[in-house]
């Protein structure tokens, strides 16, 4: 990046991961593929005086974005553009409610028209001294006041946090909205030009007394920082500070975050803080991979905030973690977990939002679930530091037995993925102390093995199926073969393990691990029941 001659200079911003982001003061991209499900974006929404919800989820950058864009359009004098919040709202009567949204709205907007220099300001001014909001026909009324005095000016309302909205005014106000759009569409002066909703969810398909009552607005998502985002954060601390990033470390920032922005900003916090600070010596892939390992282990509110979220649905997360799940938008659910920035639709299928969100709440979940002990290593090392992985899978069949077939029903219907859970969290004791790696659901090229084990050089791979059938022999075979054919060559292996959760076989019933040949390949398999007895 040319920066090898030059010294290290002092960086004038920083990367922001406590908030908005302010420009002036910190490092900022702008995105510019914000747009609704017609391709326009939110700028030729406003210009069409269009209705519109942005959903995202927190610290994601949508506060940022519609700050940015209400400077953009206080470029052009016609434009008046408010900015509210319902964050603080929720316990608030409804007089109380109306009473602050008047205290902000009027504000802004008599100084907006200052600024501009509007010849009707005083007229407003002396309409908004008589009108007083308590309740969403005053609202309504507001708007209609305003047709008739600002008649070449277009007011832009965007609400952030809307779903701090108190539960006893929404109907009413989404109600008021949708009479106000619908009674002025086809109306070029109007006062309340356009409207944008911000919150965590799509409000265009919030039901409220068997209705849709803002069914007539586009809908729009804050996509993720893209590759060339992440690049172009990075690059203005280079040019203030000398620093360069590598193009392998950019890269590796945008895999491991998927371009989540807070992600993004804290990576570039620690890296130029904590591992590498006052020095014009490339940020490289080895130093994203360390900070990425002081981010996981960080206590921090973004972190604290998403697990409360995700362990109101971690059953659905860890079945999501750990098989392909086909994407269900109406699944309330994946809904949920999708409107929190914990998962995502890829291909159709639900994928956890990032590699970082992953790795973080899975381990929690494992150390939860119990499935950790003070292990002796010599009792399941074998001579060249191999793992004995029979024993570790022979006492696994002991722990099942020991917490019974509860773990693995819910409502009377088994639940797949749990015995994968707790055999993932069981081998994760075996690396938590930095001797080894513990990967699930990897990709290889010819499709993507359960879990793979590294542990001092030698990898070991585990295959996971659940059998429900009288006869075990047809999911035993597709096993053998899938791991011989598959995973084992792919990863150069000689050897790998198959463990069957038999939902015919009693939990608890001992035993025999059974030796399979499969080419110039070995596995093993081991059936672990989980079958009730009742």
């Amino acid at each position: 990046m040319g920066t090898s001659n030059k010294a290290y200079q002092k960086p004038k911003r920083f990367f922001e991961d406590s908030g908005a982001v302010n420009p002036i003061s910190s490092y900022y991209v702008h995105l510019d593929n914000v747009a609704n499900e017609k391709a326009q974006d939110i700028k030729t929404m406003v210009d069409r005086g269009r209705y519109f919800s942005i959903f995202a989820p927190r610290q994601s950058g949508k506060t940022t974005f519609i700050e940015s864009l209400c400077d953009q359009l206080h470029q052009d004098p016609t434009y008046v553009a408010i900015s509210l919040s319902f964050q603080e709202y929720k316990k608030l009567d409804s007089r109380e409610f109306y009473a602050e949204i008047e205290k902000y709205l009027y504000g802004q907007l008599l100084t907006r028209l200052k600024q501009v220099n509007c010849d009707k300001t005083e007229a407003v001014q002396q309409f908004l001294d008589q009108h007083h909001l308590t309740n969403n026909i005053s609202f309504k009324a507001l708007f209609e006041g305003l047709n008739g005095i600002l008649q070449f000016k277009k007011i832009v309302v965007f609400i952030d946090e809307f779903d701090g909205i108190p539960q006893i005014e929404l109907e009413s106000f989404l109600t008021t909205l949708r009479e106000l759009y619908q009674k002025h569409k086809k109306i070029t002066h109007k006062a309340l030009y356009s409207i944008g909703l911000i919150g965590i969810r799509n409000i265009t398909k919030l039901v409220v007394g068997g209705v849709s009552p803002f069914n007539i607005a586009d809908h729009v998502e804050i996509p993720p920082f893209s590759l060339k985002n992440v690049r172009d954060l990075y690059a203005q601390y280079t040019e203030e500070t000398n620093q360069p990033f590598t193009e392998e470390a950019v890269k590796r920032i945008h895999a491991e975050t998927s371009g989540q922005p807070w992600l993004v900003n804290r990576l570039g916090t620690i890296l130029t803080i904590n591992i590498k600070p006052g020095t014009i010596e490339p940020i490289d892939e080895s130093d994203v991979e360390h900070a990425v390992q002081l981010l996981l282990n960080e206590k921090n509110s973004h972190f604290d905030n998403l697990y409360e979220k995700a362990k109101l649905y971690k059953e659905r997360f860890v079945e999501i973690v750990f098989d392909h799940v086909e994407y269900y938008p109406d699944d309330e659910e994946q809904s949920w977990l999708a409107q929190y920035g914990l998962i995502k639709n890829k291909d159709g299928h639900a994928v956890v939002a990032n590699n970082i969100y992953k790795t973080r709440y899975i381990k929690t979940f494992f150390r939860e679930a119990n499935a950790l002990q003070e292990i002796s290593f010599e009792e399941y090392t074998l001579p060249a530091d191999r793992l004995d992985i029979e024993r570790i899978l022979m006492n696994f069949n002991q722990y099942i037995a020991q917490i019974g077939v509860r773990a693995f029903y819910q409502e009377d219907k088994p639940y797949e993925r749990t015995g994968q859970f707790l055999l993932t969290a069981w081998l994760y004791q075996f690396v938590k102390g930095g001797e080894g790696e513990l990967r699930y659901e990897v990709a290889t090229g010819l499709g993507r093995m359960d879990i793979l084990l590294s542990y001092k050089g030698k990898k070991y791979i585990i295959e996971t199926k659940v059998n429900r059938h009288d006869d075990i022999s047809a999911i035993l075979e597709e096993g053998v073969i899938q791991l011989s054919r598959k995973y084992l060559a792919t990863e150069g292996a000689g050897e790998g393990y198959l463990v069957i959760f038999d939902t015919r076989r009693a939990v608890g019933s001992s035993f025999k691990p059974q030796y399979h040949q499969g080419g110039d390949k070995k596995v093993t398999s081991f059936t672990i029941g989980i079958g009730r007895t009742d």
